[in-house]
């Protein structure tokens, strides 16, 4: 494994050791370069939203505790992660792919920008979603932070 790059390059974001870990955690990480090392993390970033909006889902079917006054909240972040999985996702990997590294970018940050929308929209000051909120705010800022060494 190139422990070097993938460490020089997540010294360069937000949070290290997640960064390190969640590379690590796929085996293809040792043969990608910097761009292959983002297009690792937005497919993380894919499969958490996709985890987000499946336990949305269920939380909408009943399986919440909140009643009727999180209906609103949840089908506001229902919205907002299958933004993330339309478009910033899409967008992420397109660019990445092509070169267009400024709209890779964009796509993460806007899914950062989506969790923590999501996070706010309950009035209750908790919401059931923080921790996959706060999981896909990070790995999307960290995303953001490797794309951005490539601009």
């Amino acid at each position: 494994m190139d422990e070097k790059l993938i460490e020089s390059t997540c010294k360069q974001t937000p949070n290290f050791d997640l960064c390190v870990s969640s590379l690590k955690s796929d085996s293809k990480a040792s043969t990608k370069d910097v761009p292959g090392l983002a297009l690792i993390l937005v497919n993380m970033m894919k499969t958490k939203a996709t985890e987000t909006l499946n336990r949305i889902d269920s939380l909408l079917k009943g399986g919440g505790t909140g009643g009727a006054e999180e209906k609103q909240p949840l089908d506001s972040c229902s919205t907002k992660y299958g933004a993330i999985l339309k478009a910033d996702v899409p967008e992420a990997i397109e660019a990445l792919t092509n070169g267009d590294y400024k709209f890779a970018e964009d796509g993460a940050y806007d899914a950062a920008l989506e969790a923590n929308s999501c996070e706010r929209g309950f009035s209750s000051g908790s919401s059931p979603l923080t921790a996959m909120n706060k999981d896909m705010h990070d790995v999307s800022g960290i995303t953001a932070a490797i794309v951005r060494i490539l601009l």
